[in-house]
């Protein structure tokens, strides 16, 4: 992974965990045998792996970096999906922003087979928690942000489980490497006063097939949507182009078409395109692994540096957010991957809304963001024209409001119009519920433990069970603040994930102590800044 450099904002706990573990290795899982005979597979296919994830809101960002995957066959053959890359070169992901969603990850050719099991070969992984500081007298005191990294992983702590033999047959086939995220954290608490935290990364994964179509539909047959990324090199063919994937390894890229039903938003069309933009895109993978973009937004031309994620405080004195920069690209990350809470002066920003959802102007409240209505929990995406990492408040140029996953129990229903309204009741450690005690904000949410979640006729049902009240389920769309109640614009609904609160770290892996020892110091403006120290504990 590339240099993890700690971020330390004001009025902010930055926890930087670093244990170096010698040995990079994998687990693998496997399943019954297959009742396909091989003899009957010859040749070879053209398989995608695309990445996603399955998670519920506890954490607010999930790394990790790929050294190598493999697939065994029953027979014992073993073939490579992924080749072995030395340490810090093999591509990474984060996967908080693709939970319910899908990126590719390679596409590569391999022999016609039945295969049981898979190993993935890591190169390390990190996760964020965020919550408030409350001491004894019962008062907010700090907001904490707890980066938990280690950089390296036994085989034990990594599973990789096939539902099922997977047959690759036919000229192409997509497969889904899905991150089981709250089986693959655990962690003592966010905080604690005392100094002690044990915590353990155990990657736990599931591969699995899919069937990908010629126009998909969601990303279970190949569709992507709110893909990242900086273009890298212009085809000669005057329509394609190759765009990098903010990752913390900044090493994953893929190859993207346009044709003339591709929508182009803040642009006039392809050829406003040029080496350096930054665009947010959605479209449909090909056979080849290529992506088709049906929608390419570019939302500030002259950026030189972007970060995206999900605002964890809203200052009322001063115009300055700090956020959680799951993703981070440009001129000015080139050399390192920046750790912690990031803070952005929006004092001279454009607000925008993103492109994705075509129904905003149907909903029946009038959606907005802006300065005067953005709140801790939103999904952001900001624009700035430089930055130094040795003064990292970034001077925001444009900052658009993006669509999120939120994970939650439905309470009640009713009808609006063409839309369902559904009433979700978030768990305490989601963000719009922990972060909207703070002291000191402006923008106030009546209750920031629901949703008003509405879906119409063009919101993707991928929920198994029945949406009904007493279930959870995964919403994906865009947040409003609309005069203090949080209402959802909703795209696609998945089943949910359990609640969970943190657990003593599991023994599947390999737990890890670490003791905080705390300075402080006071930083210009007569504001302070509390900086933590990791140690790892024998």
């Amino acid at each position: 992974m590339k240099p993890v450099l700690p971020l330390f904002p004001a009025k902010s706990y930055v926890l930087f965990i670093t244990v170096i573990i010698a040995g990079l290795s994998a687990g693998c899982g496997s399943s019954g045998p297959s009742n396909s005979p091989t003899s009957k597979l010859t040749g070879n296919t053209s398989v995608t792996v695309l990445l996603s994830s399955t998670a519920n809101d506890q954490l607010s960002e999930f790394d990790i970096g790929f050294l190598g995957l493999t697939l065994t066959s029953q027979s014992g053959k073993t073939v490579t999906l992924l080749p072995t890359s030395a340490p810090g070169s093999g591509p990474g992901a984060e996967f908080m922003r693709m939970n319910g969603a899908a990126e590719p990850l390679i596409t590569t050719t391999i022999p016609q087979d039945t295969y049981t099991s898979a190993t993935a070969t890591l190169n390390g992984a990190l996760f964020v928690c965020v919550e408030l500081y409350v001491p004894g007298g019962g008062q907010v005191d700090e907001l904490v942000t707890a980066t938990y990294q280690d950089m390296g992983l036994p085989a034990s702590a990594v599973t990789v489980t096939l539902p099922a033999p997977i047959t690759v047959t036919g000229t192409s086939m997509g497969l889904s490497l899905d991150l089981q995220v709250s089986q693959s954290a655990s962690f003592s608490s966010c905080f604690t006063p005392n100094g002690f935290s044990t915590y353990s990364i155990t990657p736990t994964f599931t591969l699995a097939p899919l069937t990908l179509s010629s126009q998909p539909t969601n990303a279970v047959n190949g569709l992507l949507t709110g893909i990242d990324g900086q273009i890298t090199a212009l085809g000669t063919d005057g329509n394609s182009f190759t765009l990098v994937l903010p990752d913390s390894q900044g090493t994953r890229s893929i190859s993207v078409g346009s044709n003339a039903s591709t929508a182009y938003q803040g642009i006039s069309g392809f050829s406003a395109l040029g080496v350096g933009t930054f665009v947010d895109m959605d479209g449909a993978i090909q056979p080849d692994g290529t992506v088709l973009a049906t929608r390419i937004a570019v939302e500030d031309p002259a950026a030189a540096d972007m970060v995206g994620g999900p605002i964890i405080e809203v200052a009322n004195s001063v115009s300055i957010l700090s956020m959680v920069a799951r993703e981070q690209q440009g001129k000015d990350f080139a050399c390192c991957y920046l750790i912690g809470g990031m803070e952005a002066d929006y004092s001279a920003a454009i607000f925008q809304i993103s492109g994705e959802m075509a129904n905003l102007g149907s909903l029946p409240f009038v959606p907005s963001f802006g300065a005067l209505n953005m709140v801790p929990g939103q999904n952001v995406y900001i624009t700035v024209p430089s930055f130094s990492s040795s003064s990292p408040r970034l001077a925001a140029a444009t900052i658009t409001l993006m669509p999120q996953t939120i994970d939650g129990t439905v309470t009640a229903s009713s009808q609006n119009g063409n839309f369902t309204v559904y009433t979700v009741s978030l768990a305490p450690y989601d963000l719009f519920s922990a972060l909207a005690a703070q002291p000191g904000q402006t923008n106030v949410e009546n209750d920031a433990g629901q949703v008003q979640v509405y879906v119409d006729s063009s919101t993707q049902l991928l929920n198994k069970q029945m949406l009904a009240a007493g279930d959870n389920f995964r919403f994906y769309g865009l947040v409003f603040n609309d005069n203090g109640t949080l209402r959802m614009d909703c795209a696609q609904v998945n089943d949910g994930v359990a609640f969970s609160a943190p657990a003593p770290a599991s023994q599947q892996g390999h737990p890890l102590t670490v003791h905080v020892q705390q300075t402080r110091r006071t930083i210009p403006g007569g504001s302070q800044q509390i900086i933590n120290v990791i140690k790892a504990q024998p």
